[in-house]
Parts: structure tokens; C-alpha cells; sequence
């Protein structure tokens, strides 16, 4: 039971943003059918109980190849608010399950494609993955040091952030409309698209830097007062002080507040200097012995943490946001409704588990192309 309890979508199986955007879905309560191919071909898309999202999701094996399982996808969109595909541009038409053979079987689907370029374009047919999508997009321009290549933690800015949470945005914000309407559409969610839109936060706060396109310039990517900083264990911390109540704070506990040279909070030319400074001052101690001193005060602190550090950490043991149900280690669902409980998560299904019950509910026979275990 969930806040989209009642929505029905169809997942075809694939890789990264797509079956991602299927498992905050499933989390938030909708009903999330993956259509898998048999076993004996589906070890890329699913890879057990540690496939994470696709959990909380029913499967059904189908052979797409073969004229009998496409008929069992469009059965199933008869019956469902929307669709999640990932394949390349052209290649669910020529299967015979692209928008119009879906529309054609229910016009109000909402049909969902997730892809790295887009559906149109110079690029819309080539290859690429998560570092390519923000590389031209303008999103990975500012992830690392002046000077040195960008790297951008995988997979967050472009395969989540930019796919498939936009794509999640845009099959609810469809799925409304055609309730309004009974208007179907077809959401065009391009990483490209997505990562650049994420960019209009810190392009309005750079609008008026004239040397906004110079990496280390910005207020969030040069400042000594807003980076991570290697401590005496080889640990790190990260501070970011923005407010200028905030940054005196910072002074006062690593008792800087009288040194001159930390006075202007606001000026490029000296980061570069107060920021070597810094690192001499917090490789002094341990990133425990930071934590003792900085940690739950006002400075904007906290820690670098690997997930499993995290789990154990204070706060997130008290909001219990991660979890090792079935073995493995992974976050709850996300956001949370107030007042609600937040279970632990479900299981991944088999490739193929609830074949026979979803075959049932659209009125078909079993078919020798589908796995029923």
C-alpha cells in the first residue's frame, strides 16, 4: 500500500534510469509489472536479490521476439496507466509495442521513454552512458577541482538525477492529465534534457559572475569554505559555510576568527591560499576528532561516509534510512509522507515469479514463451 496505490505501469526491462524510475514508483505504491526476457536471457537486467530496483515489482517473462509475447504487452497496457521503455529510438516500433500500437490498444497510456540523447537529434541513435549525457550537457563542467579533469559521483547527476526522476515527474504529471483529459502522451525523458535543467539553480546564482564558466570561480565550486577536506586518518569532512553567520562561526571554532587573511569570506583571489591552509589546519586530526568538535553546530559540517558508514551514522540510524532487508544493503523509500509508516523493503521478484497471476488477470493462457515458476 502506497500514496499511488491503484496506478498500474508497465516496465519494460532494461538497464540504469528506466528500471530505477519503475522503483520509486513501486516504492510509492503503484503496481510495477516488469516484463523480463526468460531466464536464460535476462542475466543483464536482473541480477538476483541484489537487483535492487526492482523491488516491490512483479515479474512476468515474455519473448518479445515472438508475436505471442507482444500481444501479452499490449494486453497488459490495456489495462495500465503507463509504460516504461528504454531501447533505443525506433526499436520498440519495430518490436511492434511502440506508442501508436499502445495508443491503439489504450488511448489514454501514458507512454514513458527513457533515453541518454533523447528522441531526436544528431545524437539521438549512439551510443552513451552517464558521464557522456552531463559532459555535454553542461553538468559535469563544474564536479572537481580547478585544473584537474571533472568527475561527478557515477550515476547521480545524469542516470538519476537527470533520467530517471525527471521521467518518474513526467509519467505522474502525465497520468494526471490523461485522468483530466483521456489523453495519453508520450514523455520524452533525455538525460541531456534533465541534467541541463538541473544546471538553472546554480546558473541563476552565477548570472552575474563575469568568470562564472572558469571552474573554481563560483561561490559553489572555488571557496575554501565549501569543499572536503582529507583529515589526520586519511578520512574526510566537508564543510560549507555560505552565510556569512555561518563562515564566522567556522572562523571561530578552528580559532581563525582573528586572522586577517580569513576576513573576506567572499574574494576568489585568495581561496586558492586560504584553502591550502585549511588542509594543513585538518590533516591535524582525525575526521572523529572533527566530528567531536563541529558536528551539530551551525559551521554547515558533516562527514564523507561510505553507505554502509552511513547507515550506522546517528541521524540516518534515526530516520532508519537504510536497510538490510534480503541481505543487502539499501535505502527505504523516498520521499516520506508524514504520519505514514515507511516499511522495509520488498523483495527483488525471480525472473519471471508472478507470471502465472499476471497472465490470469488480462484473461490469457499460459504461453510456451513465458517462464511460470
Amino acid at each position: 500500500m502506497g500514496v499511488l496505490t491503484g496506478l498500474r505501469i508497465v516496465e519494460l526491462a532494461g538497464l540504469g534510469p528506466g528500471p530505477f524510475a519503475g522503483m520509486l514508483l513501486a516504492d510509492l505504491g503503484a503496481d510495477v509489472i516488469l516484463v523480463e526476457r526468460p531466464e536464460a536471457e535476462a542475466s543483464v537486467t536482473n541480477t538476483g536479490s541484489a537487483m535492487i530496483v526492482n523491488r516491490g515489482k512483479r515479474s512476468i517473462a515474455i519473448d518479445l521476439k515472438q508475436p505471442e509475447g507482444v500481444e501479452t504487452v499490449l494486453r497488459l497496457v490495456e489495462r495500465s496507466d503507463a509504460l516504461i521503455e528504454g531501447m533505443r529510438p525506433g526499436v520498440a516500433e519495430r518490436l511492434g509495442i511502440g506508442p501508436e500500437q499502445c495508443h491503439s490498444r489504450n488511448s489514454a497510456l501514458v507512454y514513458g521513454r527513457m533515453t541518454g540523447w533523447g528522441q531526436d537529434g544528431p545524437l539521438a541513435h549512439v551510443a552513451g552512458h552517464d558521464i557522456n549525457y552531463i559532459g555535454l550537457s553542461g553538468a559535469l563542467f563544474y564536479s572537481g577541482e580547478a585544473g584537474r579533469p571533472p568527475f561527478s559521483p557515477p550515476t547521480l547527476v545524469g542516470d538519476i538525477g537527470g533520467g530517471a526522476l525527471y521521467l518518474a515527474v513526467g509519467i505522474l504529471a502525465a497520468v494526471l492529465a490523461a485522468r483530466s483529459d483521456g489523453k495519453g502522451r508520450v514523455v520524452d525523458a533525455a538525460i541531456v534534457d534533465g541534467s541541463a535543467h538541473m544546471m538553472n539553480l546554480l546558473l541563476s546564482l552565477n548570472a552575474d559572475n563575469p568568470r562564472a564558466f572558469e571552474r573554481g570561480q563560483t561561490l559553489l565550486d572555488g571557496p575554501h569554505w565549501y569543499r572536503a577536506y582529507r583529515c589526520a586518518d586519511s578520512e574526510y569532512v566537508t564543510i560549507g559555510p555560505v552565510e556569512p553567520k555561518f563562515y564566522s562561526l567556522l572562523m571561530e571554532k578552528l580559532g581563525l576568527a582573528d586572522d586577517p587573511a580569513f576576513a573576506a569570506q567572499y574574494d576568489p583571489v585568495v581561496w586558492p591560499t586560504l584553502g591550502a591552509r585549511l588542509e594543513r589546519l585538518f590533516a591535524t586530526r582525525t575526521a572523529a576528532e572533527w566530528r567531536v568538535l563541529l558536528e551539530g553546530t551551525d559551521i554547515c559540517f558533516a562527514p564523507v561516509l561510505t553507505p554502509t558508514q552511513s547507515a550506522e551514522h546517528p541521524h540516518m540510524a534515526a530516520r532508519e534510512i537504510y536497510s538490510r532487508a534480503h541481505g543487502v544493503l539499501q535505502a527505504r523509500a523516498a520521499p516520506r509522507f508524514v504520519g505514514e509508516e515507511v516499511p522495509d523493503p520488498p523483495s527483488v521478484p525471480r525472473n519471471g515469479e508472478h507470471s502465472s497471476e499476471i497472465l490470469r488477470e488480462i484473461g490469457m493462457a499460459p504461453l510456451e514463451t513465458i517462464n511460470n515458476n
